[in-house]
């Protein structure tokens, strides 16, 4: 673990600052500009945004720059004193690609292959990134899980709500796995002040109980942890996922 080589992610415009006011309706929050204009935004997360969803807190967004957009811009991170988060879900798999091209996730190093949004198993799942080419290894599998919850002692959580889906789309692994394939979980945890990842049993203790399972079987389970800010994003730390 540690610090490892990295890569970068640079917005391609400058983020806008703001503060929050509240999000609602899941994909929705009004933010106040320093000029005391209010907009409303779009949320890039499903997930209840455990302890990222505080009124006052100075938020970053990007600004599409679409009039054809209802709402042009989004909420990308969240500044809460000395750590940044990143809220923005979509991107979480092209991190993960990009740490996977440049040897930040070492296990996953040596597939020239990257297919993303494949369709496979027997629930009707979609795998983030498909791994292929490999000379003497079997396809990979790998499903990229957003992280952004944390408590005090520096531990991230996964996920922030019930999720039924990602319970899910563990089964489908396991099966990949039991068909001679490999199978990993990558947990993307985009905040700076985390040191490991465990699942957030008392928030959906049937995820935890199904990554104990899946672990079990044979299933490999990643993390790595991103530093911020306003004019980057740079995944360079691999952290251990603790199921104790």
């Amino acid at each position: 673990m540690g610090i490892i080589p990295f890569n970068t992610m640079i917005f391609p415009t400058p983020l806008l600052p703001a503060r929050m006011i509240r999000r609602y309706k899941r994909f929705l929050a009004d933010v106040e500009f320093d000029d005391g204009s209010v907009k409303t935004v779009h949320v890039p997360n499903t997930g209840s945004m455990l302890g990222c969803v505080i009124p006052g807190s100075r938020v970053w967004l990007s600004d599409s720059g679409l009039d054809t957009r209802k709402y042009p811009m989004t909420w990308e991170l969240l500044e809460l004193g000395d750590t940044w988060i990143g809220v923005n879900t979509h991107r979480a798999n092209e991190l993960v690609r990009e740490a996977m091209e440049h040897g930040v996730l070492r296990a996953l190093s040596g597939y020239p292959e990257y297919r993303r949004e494949v369709g496979y198993g027997e629930e009707g799942s979609r795998i983030d990134w498909l791994l292929t080419e490999h000379e003497g290894a079997n396809p990979c599998y790998v499903e990229v899980k957003n992280v952004t919850a944390a408590v005090d002692s520096g531990i991230a959580l996964f996920p922030d709500a019930i999720s039924q889906r990602a319970t899910r789309h563990l089964r489908e692994l396991v099966r990949q796995v039991q068909a001679g394939h490999r199978a990993v979980i990558v947990f993307c945890v985009q905040r700076n002040d985390v040191t490991e990842v465990r699942p957030a049993d008392t928030i959906d203790p049937e995820y935890g109980k199904a990554l104990r399972e899946a672990l079990g079987q044979g299933v490999e389970a990643l993390a790595c942890c991103a530093t911020l800010s306003s004019q980057e994003i740079i995944l360079k730390t691999e952290i251990p996922v603790v199921c104790p």
